[in-house]
């Protein structure tokens, strides 16, 4: 396939797989996911704890997780350091930034323990997303100094990404640009994903849009997919009201090479005798599978969204939000994710449109300072909460969920 032909678009009939929101809830209610909490850890210098800076400014925290297999890897990156750690919350690896991380304790120990741990040196910058294989090769989402960042003067971006490469026994290999092994830094990471066939999926945001590079196994780029507002379709295109498109995030599957697209939609709100736009509402939510190697879209999937009451004066107001389109799982579960007043909702949906479960995840979120999440890829949904005192790893099972649902 020629990589230009990503404009392709297949011919999109009227008909919509339709997801109804009446078939996500049993009569009006949403069940509460038991929270597993796994293990804590406290803030500090030592190899396994978190630095975190100043607490009081959250929106500073630059930390992320990974978790493959029942390992967990935590990126921190105040302190330019990665831990893997097992569901106890022992630490097995560390790779950290010697100038400004301690040595770690167990480097020259010779007990059986520490032998078994592994410490990789390297002189991270500003790291941010991870992801692991099924190998336990480490991906790592880093940034070049200034003075190695390029400007690409089309699109007005700054290329000051790369993604680092890190075999399972702990040693560096190379890092990947755009073009494979050495190449151009990247625009903006959204995030980094990896395969069942450990090819590289790397997403990447800009002012006109999205673009994605798909690596093989080794390396070396198959496939640069350019996604914007021009080329994602648009079922009810129609000259009569001017409608939005607002790319939200775009996720690639497990199997197969397929992007998931979603875009969120809206259009002009007109009032008065003299029709004029006063206003712009949130229409829908439709998820597109794009077929990397043929260019062309599937039929779209409606994702309905959160449904949001709030009483103004004598009445109920009933607001439509959007999901936030959070990753899939190899068995095909889409997951999406909104905040609110009791924590956050979950939407699964699978691939086919054909099963849709909605569920809530009870988090006091004035009590926590950040959060991150990851889905893994046999959909269990796990978060690193940062509190006051310590920072808490928990996880749901939705995997179990899923295969209950699956099975009746």
């Amino acid at each position: 396939m020629k990589k230009n032909n990503f404009f392709v678009k297949k011919c999109a009939s009227c008909l919509l797989l339709s997801l109804s929101l009446a078939a996500c809830r049993e009569d009006g209610a949403v069940s509460t996911l038991k929270e597993d909490k796994i293990f804590s850890l406290d803030y500090g210098t030592f190899e396994d704890e978190l630095n975190v800076f100043n607490l009081n400014q959250a929106n500073q925290i630059n930390t992320s997780v990974a978790m493959r297999d029942g390992f967990f890897f935590i990126a921190n990156g105040e302190s330019k350091k990665i831990m893997e750690m097992n569901s106890y919350g022992d630490l097995l690896s560390l790779y950290y930034n010697e100038d400004v991380n301690p040595k770690p304790s167990f480097s020259n120990s010779v007990d059986v323990v520490s032998t078994t741990r592994k410490a990789t040196a390297y002189p991270f910058n500003e790291i941010s997303s991870i992801a692991v294989d099924s190998q336990k090769r480490l991906y790592v989402v880093d940034k070049f100094p200034v003075e190695r960042q390029e400007l690409d003067e089309k699109d007005d971006t700054v290329l000051s990404q790369i993604v680092l490469r890190f075999n399972e026994d702990g040693s560096f290999v190379d890092y990947l640009g755009q073009q494979g092994p050495g190449g151009t830094p990247f625009p903006l990471i959204r995030n980094i994903y990896v395969t069942d066939s450990n090819e590289l999926v790397v997403v990447s945001f800009k002012k006109t849009g999205c673009e994605v590079y798909w690596f093989n196994a080794d390396g070396y780029l198959l496939f640069k997919v350019p996604i914007s507002r021009d080329n994602i379709p648009d079922p009810h295109d129609s000259k009569a009201v001017e409608r939005f498109i607002t790319l939200e995030n775009v996720v690639p599957s497990y199997e197969g090479r397929i992007l998931y697209i979603k875009a969120d939609y809206s259009s002009s709100h007109m009032e008065g005798k003299i029709a004029s736009q006063s206003g712009i509402d949130y229409d829908e939510s439709l998820l597109f599978a794009l077929d990397v190697e043929s260019g062309t879209y599937s039929e779209p999937i409606i994702i309905p969204p959160y449904r949001e009451s709030t009483v103004e004066g004598f009445g109920t107001e009933v607001h439509n939000i959007p999901y936030d389109f959070i990753g899939i799982t190899d068995n095909g579960w889409m997951f999406f994710m909104v905040a609110n007043e009791g924590g956050y909702d979950i939407q699964m949906v699978q691939a086919s449109g054909s099963r849709i479960l909605n569920r809530h995840l009870a988090m006091d979120r004035k009590k926590i300072l950040y959060t991150a999440f990851n889905l893994s890829n046999t959909g269990i949904l796990s978060s690193l909460n940062i509190l006051g005192d310590k920072a808490q790893m928990s996880w749901w099972r939705t995997d179990s969920l899923i295969q209950a649902v699956i099975k009746n």
